[in-house]
């Protein structure tokens, strides 16, 4: 048997943050050193960061890299290493992955196939290297293969397969393996989104079953650029098993995952492969050898991933969710050196399930990090020592979370006591700011201009969007003095049909759950009020919450406003907006989908629901344009700047809507 101890590292990598990027990388290389590592997969662009967008077009970027790439050649020396970065070759920008070996470079791997749907525009960036073809790049004095390449270190032989690479039915992998590769890198930078994880597990088990080859799998963690979430997770896998998953959505700024592989029982499986075609001329220029006998260890080898145990069972959703959000508030918060954070509390499903957010950001960090390591992480001027760590929760989340409950004369006791007792609950400073001065002066400055009464009858929407907007300007305010990062509460569903006042509940710099359907939330905080997360943190003040029918609240309480009355109901908005956004359903398909869906309901509601969301869709993309930014954790996201585009003006399916009503 011939062992060797492979290791794929996690970082928490920010874009053109070069000194942060430089120390994870040489943290993580000197961490498998000590752990007795010889081979060593980093993220997919570790040394840039995945999210630089357009900066990648500056020369100055790549000259950047290259430097950081030549700082941390010396720290490799006794292993081999696998780090990503962009390469300029011949006037052409390639996302690249360098192997070093033993303290020196031997060449760079280019991606062969780009990301470009979804969140992703690499076609906008880089081109997809030829498959075959071998370049050579010269940098003083000195001159280096790129492209497509075989990589044989004392005979034992790597090739790369680069995120998207994995990902298309015609893998790189293929052909790596008749070129004889023992050993698959996979440099990643693929965010986060539901359940996506289970699909990297499989590419990479079957991928060293079909290729009789050991896979490495490495991913970036954490936020990188502010809207996509990185959750780690990386993975080893040999002869067709999975032999080490690493920990996801970790608040380190780098975690290490490392096996012990079988080199000789990779190469037997490949011989016992019927399918197996090796390529059996002499080498040629794709072939780059190197000069490092690989350490043989005599650790066994690693038979079992360890899996974490909320991982397991029904709640694996809700526990991605939880997760995916606080990393990404923790790292939004320290990499835009904001305060801690604001949010106007309004005693209803949004604003509870953000503030719900932070309080479980300050826990999950405080217990993974320590006290004094989630502060200094936090770079806020808060001294630590010595506090126990429920004690340091309690503190840090009154700090770090600012609350508001603004009150017109149309608010009620029920949302008050929710919004009150939630806060209390969860230990955050709370403030109730009677706002109706200021709306009674609007309505009776307009009044003035306009020499008549504002009635309800004739002026409802205006009525209802001036109470969402004077509450703005009082919790912008307090952000400001603060220096919190203002949370705008809307959800998806809403932002579909534009139920969201512009200027108003809109307000903020960052919107967290934009991405996250009304369904879900409901569903989640229910969850987070009986159960919670592994570990504990239910919040059974959530309760309150939980037991409204969701409303704006904005016109007088015996009108008796909800949204679904408003709207129609959400399970509907949610169906409609799947089949029409996600799936391209014209009107007239939607109605055959949801008399399918929903037989209790008469064909003529369901068209009339059909005709608001359709109508409501095409008014309100200005809107969507003009959200805060929020996390990619869905992908059925509409974010128009990175998911889901569509024009601001447009026909408003005028046609297709005629054609339902005939």
């Amino acid at each position: 048997m011939r062992r060797i101890k492979t290791g794929a590292a996690v970082l928490n990598q920010t874009a053109l943050d070069w000194d942060n990027n430089q120390a994870n990388i040489i943290g993580a290389i000197r961490r498998a050193k000590a752990e007795g590592v010889s081979l060593l997969c980093l993220p997919e662009l570790a040394i840039t960061g995945y999210g630089c967008e357009d900066a990648f077009h500056s020369p100055g970027t790549s000259r950047m890299a290259w430097a950081i790439l030549k700082s941390i050649v010396p720290e490799t020396v006794g292993m081999v290493v696998a780090v990503g970065l962009p390469v300029f070759h011949r006037s052409t920008l390639y996302n690249c992955a360098c192997l070093i070996v033993d303290g020196q470079i031997t060449g760079f791997a280019a991606k062969q196939n780009l990301a470009g749907d979804g969140i992703h525009y690499e076609p906008r960036f880089f081109k997809p290297w030829p498959t075959g073809v071998v370049g050579t790049i010269e940098d003083g004095g000195e001159s280096y293969p790129i492209g497509d390449l075989v990589f044989d270190v004392n005979g034992v032989r790597m090739g790369f397969e680069i995120c998207e690479d994995a990902w298309v039915a015609t893998r790189p992998g293929s052909s790596l393996v008749k070129r004889g590769v023992d050993v698959i890198l996979n440099p990643s930078a693929s965010h986060f989104a539901f359940g996506k994880q289970e699909v990297r597990n499989r590419f990479a088990q079957e991928g060293s079953r079909a290729f009789g080859v050991a896979y490495i799998y490495a991913n970036q963690l954490g936020n990188d650029s502010g809207r996509a979430i990185y959750d780690g997770g990386a993975v080893i896998a040999t002869q067709g098993r999975m032999v080490a998953i690493g920990k996801r959505f970790s608040f380190a700024d780098h975690q290490m995952t490392s096996a012990v592989i079988d080199l000789d029982a990779n190469r037997v499986q490949r011989a016992k492969l019927s399918s197996y075609q090796p390529q059996v001329a002499t080498d040629g220029p794709d072939v780059v050898k190197a000069d490092f006998p690989f350490p043989i260890t005599d650790e066994p080898l690693t038979q079992e991933p360890t899996q974490e145990a909320w991982e397991k069972g029904d709640s694996v959703k809700n526990e991605e969710f939880f997760r995916a959000q606080t990393l990404g508030l923790f790292d939004y918060m320290r990499k835009s050196r904001s305060k801690g954070f604001v949010v106007s509390l309004s005693g209803g499903v949004d604003s509870a399930a953000c503030v719900s957010l932070v309080h479980l950001m300050v826990h999950r960090g405080v217990s993974e990090l320590g006290v004094e390591g989630f502060i200094s992480r936090s770079l806020l001027p808060v001294d630590g020592a010595g506090m126990k760590a429920d004690e340091a929760v309690a503190r840090l989340t009154k700090d770090f979370l600012n609350c508001a409950y603004q009150a017109t004369c149309n608010s009620g006791d029920v949302t008050r006591n929710a919004a009150r007792g939630l806060a209390e609950s969860i230990g955050a400073t709370y403030h109730e700011l009677d706002v109706d001065p200021l709306l009674e002066g609007y309505v009776k400055m307009i009044e003035g201009a306009l020499g008549r009464n504002l009635e309800w009858d004739t002026d409802d929407l205006a009525l209802q969007n001036i109470q969402a907007r004077v509450r703005s300007p009082g919790i912008w305010m307090l952000a400001n003095i603060t220096g919190g990062l203002l949370l705008s509460t809307s959800n998806r569903s809403e932002a579909a049909v534009g139920y969201a006042t512009m200027d108003g509940d809109t307000s903020g710099g960052l919107s967290p759950i934009a991405g996250i359907d009304k369904a879900f939330l409901r569903q989640w905080l229910r969850w987070l009020e009986s159960e919670g997360p592994e570990g504990g943190c239910a919040i059974p003040a959530l309760k309150a919450v939980n037991d409204q029918e969701p409303t704006a609240e904005l016109r007088p309480q015996e009108m008796k406003q909800t949204d679904e009355d408003d709207l129609m109901p959400y399970e509907v908005l949610d169906a409609i907006e799947n089949l029409a956004i996600r799936d391209k359903f014209n009107p007239v398909e939607v109605l055959s989908e949801l008399k399918i869906r929903f037989p209790d309901a008469s064909e003529d509601l369901i068209k009339e629901w059909i005709r608001r969301f359709f109508r409501l869709w095409t008014r309100n993309q200005w809107k969507r344009e003009r959200y805060a930014p929020s996390f990619h954790v869905d992908d059925k996201n509409l974010d128009p700047k990175t998911w889901c585009r569509f024009p601001i003006l447009s026909g408003g399916f005028a046609r297709e809507l005629k054609e339902l009503d005939d």
